[in-house]
């Protein structure tokens, strides 16, 4: 049998929503980085406007004219993305996360 893998990569992205941001993280497909978080957005734009969750990322995108995303790093392993992500959600102090 074979060992699930625990080494993958981790895209770690902020979107900008009408100048307001939010910083996230989503496993990385083979090398487009880029396209990883374009494909992420989709289904953020998608939840939004289907379902009525009333968190502040959602409210941004329903309502937004502009969205931009970019990479802002790719991280190996699931443990150390979510801590890079902690580590950048305190830096950006982004106004769009929610816990």
């Amino acid at each position: 049998m074979r060992r699930k893998r625990n080494d993958r990569n981790y895209v770690l992205y902020r979107v900008t929503a009408d100048g307001q941001d939010y910083i996230g993280l989503t496993v990385a497909i083979g090398r487009a980085f880029l396209r990883s978080v374009k494909v992420r957005l989709q289904k953020h734009q998608s939840r939004a406007k289907c379902e009525n969750k009333d968190w502040a990322f959602c409210g941004a995108l329903r309502i937004a004219e502009v969205v931009e995303y970019e990479v802002i790093e790719v991280v190996r392993g699931r443990k150390a993305a979510y801590q890079r992500e902690r580590e950048l959600i305190a830096e950006f102090e982004p106004t769009l996360n929610t816990f």
